[in-house]
């Protein structure tokens, strides 16, 4: 299901995979960030760290009827940053991100932290 923007010139239409793709890579640029987890932990058992060449993996899209529009962001931090810190760093990132690129309004970056690693 795609996003319905107006424009004067008519409307834009944005996916979720182009969402979770933004989201992705904007949040891949904060500091203290070494990649996206795997959004199955629970089911796999492990938090498999994922490339760059797949941004949207680790990112959830959610929208409801009404229009709220809500990111989910499965993380692995480096090893001796301060998670909370990291963790509204990516938020901030993120929303900044969407609304100046893609022209949407973020209502929540819900941030899920699958790890802990040293950074290489």
């Amino acid at each position: 299901m795609a996003i319905e923007l107006a424009s004067p010139y008519g409307k834009i239409y944005v996916t979720d995979e182009v969402v979770s793709v933004l989201a992705g890579s904007a949040a891949l640029e904060c500091y203290g960030l070494v990649g996206m987890a795997s959004r199955n932990q629970f089911k796999d058992g492990i938090a498999e760290l994922l490339r760059r060449d797949n941004l949207s993996r680790g990112v959830e899209v959610h929208r409801d009827e009404t229009g709220i529009l809500a990111i989910d962001l499965y993380i692995v931090v480096s090893y001796g940053t301060k998670i909370s810190v990291v963790a509204h760093n990516v938020q901030t990132k993120v929303k900044y991100m969407l609304r100046e690129v893609a022209g949407l309004q973020v209502d929540a970056v819900n941030i899920f932290v699958q790890g802990v690693r040293i950074a290489q």
